[in-house]
Parts: structure tokens; sequence; C-alpha cells
């Protein structure tokens, strides 16, 4: 018959896409998955990506302008007669260069110094900034009226906020071990001036308070045995001695920090660099933040005592280490306000407060192992060690309290280290993940797209054996 039932069309069949096509959605998914190159390892906070040494000149999150705030410094201003230094009303909430750099609060997540004291041998310290707290011992005053919570210079006080000034919220200024004791000791007149014999005086007190840190606020003279004999006593009573190495104002001829159980400090400013391209500046100093050699020159202002001066020299002793000291902004005398000063005296206490976060931490070290530690762990400078202008380098806060502790040897059998002991660093692990995985997944790539030719092949026989001729 001829008119039987028409047929039904079959359905459009669904068209498969070809190889190419199933090669190219292969690809572009490889492409998805395939990490991207790492970018250099960023190199650790205050270090240059280029070559991994300090880099103090890191950009600031903020900070005071320290041209707008008023000057302190290791004595008051030559020729000023208007009494002690006056309270000031300048605040703010930024947070100065110095922390930007050195990022403490890295350290704090393992210790903040809680339990160690850091004795302040200076002009004494004011409480009234609030910073302390209850954590502001009044030790005594070796010198002058009044308990050693007097301070007429605001140098101590200064030194003391730098060191442990506690963290405020919505402020950024703190101290470098917020949660240490500070023992206030005074051996300076009014006018900051003092004596080889009262400083030495004060380094004994602190060591009887039971300072395991010792921040003195003047440069422990070398040569003389009656401060060598001091800082010995510290040192047997379990206490490091840390000291500028250099006036904020040196312009002499006299030595610094020599004696070798003092750790010696200097400074460094917002550019990277040590003040007049060397530590052989001392400090560059704000302008007009001291008097003859930044704290005092002559002892002339104290009766009944020797007139030979600590504060004579200009700063040409040994360094051990360098720390932000110039541009810094910290707390003085008689109110809440913000000053700022330079020089190697504020760098020692930003090292002095470091070395508390390390005793928070590891609270056993004894002084000779204390000092060993921050010098070991600081940011090397690329040259033979220790480097003249900047000691063994920068001080690392985080590295010298959570680096892991070195195994024990003699520091008489221990070698110096040299430029040419310093080795290149290791190619980055991320980098070379990265390639692994990268290859892995391009081999992955190949064998899918090689299962999808032999699939869209075996579609188009309808998965029957070719036929082979023989």
């Amino acid at each position: 018959m001829t008119g039987g039932p028409a047929r039904p069309r079959p359905a459009a069949r669904i068209r498969r896409a070809g190889p190419a096509s199933a090669v190219t959605a292969v690809l572009c998914c490889a492409v998805l998955l395939v990490p991207a190159a790492p970018a250099a390892a960023a190199p650790p906070p205050g270090t240059s990506a280029a070559t991994g040494t300090a880099r103090p000149g890191a950009a600031p999150s903020g900070g005071a302008d320290s041209g707008a705030l008023p000057v302190i410094g290791q004595s008051r201003a030559a020729g000023r007669t208007d009494g002690c230094v006056k309270p000031s009303d300048k605040g703010t909430d930024r947070m100065p260069w110095a922390q930007t750099f050195l990022r403490p609060e890295a350290a704090w997540q393992l210790s903040r110094g809680a339990g160690v004291t850091v004795a302040v041998v200076g002009s004494g310290v004011d409480p009234a900034s609030g910073v302390l707290g209850d954590r502001l011992v009044p030790g005594p005053r070796e010198y002058g009226d009044g308990d050693s919570t007097r301070d007429c210079v605001g140098h101590g006080t200064f030194l003391a906020g730098l060191i442990a000034a506690r963290r405020q919220d919505g402020v950024g200024f703190a101290g470098i071990a917020p949660e240490a004791r500070i023992l206030a000791v005074a051996v300076t007149d009014s006018a900051g001036n003092t004596t080889a014999a009262l400083l030495a005086k004060g380094i004994r007190d602190a060591a009887d308070g039971g300072a395991r840190v010792i921040a003195v606020a003047l440069p422990v003279q070398a040569g003389d045995e009656e401060l060598a004999g001091a800082v010995r006593y510290a040192g047997g009573k379990g206490a490091l001695v840390v000291a500028p190495a250099g006036p904020d104002q040196g312009n002499g001829s006299g030595s610094g920090s020599g004696s070798a159980e003092v750790l010696a400090v200097s400074d460094l400013g917002p550019n990277g660099a040590p003040p007049g391209g060397g530590s052989d500046s001392g400090g560059s100093g704000a302008a007009g933040s001291g008097g003859s050699g930044g704290f005092g020159g002559s002892a002339s202002g104290i009766s009944g005592v020797s007139r030979s001066s600590v504060a004579s020299g200009g700063g040409s002793g040994r360094i051990d280490l360098v720390a932000p000291g110039d541009a810094m902004m910290s707390v003085g005398p008689g109110g809440k306000g913000y000053f700022t000063g330079s020089g190697p005296s504020f760098a020692a206490a930003v090292v002095a407060g470091t070395a508390a976060l390390v005793l928070g931490y590891r609270p056993d070290l004894g002084p000779a192992q204390l000092k060993d530690r921050l010098t070991s762990t600081a940011y090397h400078p690329g040259t033979a060690l220790p480097d003249p202008r900047l000691g063994y380098g920068t001080v690392d806060p985080l590295a010298a309290v959570g680096a892991p502790a070195p195994a024990a040897v003699p520091p008489s059998s221990r070698p110096a280290p040299s430029a040419a002991a310093l080795q290149p660093p290791s190619p980055d692990p991320a980098g070379r993940q990265a390639i692994v995985t990268a290859g892995a997944v391009l081999t992955g790539v190949a064998l899918v797209t090689g299962t999808a030719l032999v699939c869209t092949a075996g579609r188009r026989r309808a998965w029957r054996p070719g036929r082979w001729q023989v």
C-alpha cells in the first residue's frame, strides 16, 4: 500500500563537540587550575627586598610631625632660664614611624614584657601621662630634691614611654614592652647634669631594686673604674646594662659606652641611615634638644661632687646595635601630650624594651646570653661584623623573642661573623611549589586531552572495532 502511515521523523540529534572543542575546554580548565607564580617573598618588616638588610626607612603609617612637637633632650636647652620642661598639649592617634618599622606587636603574641623590671637611670620618670600606671616604681634619687618621679628635664619620662607605655584603644603610640615595669632612678640635677660617680651609684641602685634590664640615659664612659665596677655588679645581679654609644649631641673627643658588658646602641633615622652618615656623629639631635654635649657637658651645676662629667664625649666608642632613635615620639612630664627627641639615648630605650620582651618569654637568660641573643638575631648588615657604624645590625624584636635558641657555644670560642659567612638566601619554596604544581596540572591536561580524542573517535565508530587489512 502506498498510503501507509508516515514514519515519524527522528528527533534532531544533539551535535557532539569535536576534538578541537574538547581540547579547548580542557585547556581552559587547566589555565584556571594552574596557580599564578607567586610574587617575590616579602622581606621581613624593616628589611630591604633587594638585600634583606635593615630598612628602617620603611614607609611609616603615620606619626606626629616631629617638627610640630616640643623637643626633649638629655639636658635642658642651653641658656634656658624658664625652669623645667613645660607640659605638651600636642596629641595624635597615629603610629610613630619607629613602631611601623619594628612591628613590636608581632612579638606581643609571645611576650609583652610582663613580670620584667626595666630601670631607667637618668633624670627621673614623671607619672602624669598615665601610660605607665601602677607599673611605675619610684626608686631612689641620688641628687637633688624630691623623689625619682620628679623629672624637670623630661628625658627619663620620654625613655620610659618608649620602653613600656601601655597600649590604648585608638592611639597609635605604645612602648616596645607595654606590660613591663619601670623602676625610676634619678641621678641628674634639674638641668640634666651628672657625674660618673652618681651614674655608677644609680646603676647599683637599679640592680639592687631587682631590675633585669638597666636603661642608662647617658653613655657609660669607658675607662672609669667606678662605672665599670657598677656594670659588673649589675651583671652579677642578673641585669643587662643598655646604654647609648654616645651623647645625643656629641661634639667632643671622649669615648662612649666602651665597657664590654654594656650593650652599646646607636641611632638610625627615618631615612634608614645613621645621622650624619655614620656613627661618628653620635646623634643628629633635634634642634635645641640639649645643652653642651646633649647632657650637660660639665657637672658644675652639682656642688660637692667631682666635676668630672659623664657627658664630655662625642660617642666614638663601640657600637653593638642600632635602632630607631631620630625623630622619635613619646610622652613627657606634666601631662598627656607628646614630645619629640633624637639621638642614641632614644635608640637605647628601644633596645631595652626589646630586651624586656625577650626576658618575658625567656626569663632564664643571663645578661651575657641576653646580649648575645639581641645581637645574633639583629638584621645584620652585609659587611664584616661588627660594622663600625651599625654594629651587629638593627634590633629585631620578633626574632629576638621567637627565634629558636642556638646551641650553647662559649663566647670565647665563637668566631666573629664576617661578610664572607653570609650565605645567599635559599630559593623561594613557594616558587618551587608553583612549578611542581603547574607541571602536574599540565601532565593531567595531556592525559585528559588524549582521553577526549580517543572517546570522540570511538563515538564516531559507535564503539565498533576498526577493520584491519592484513
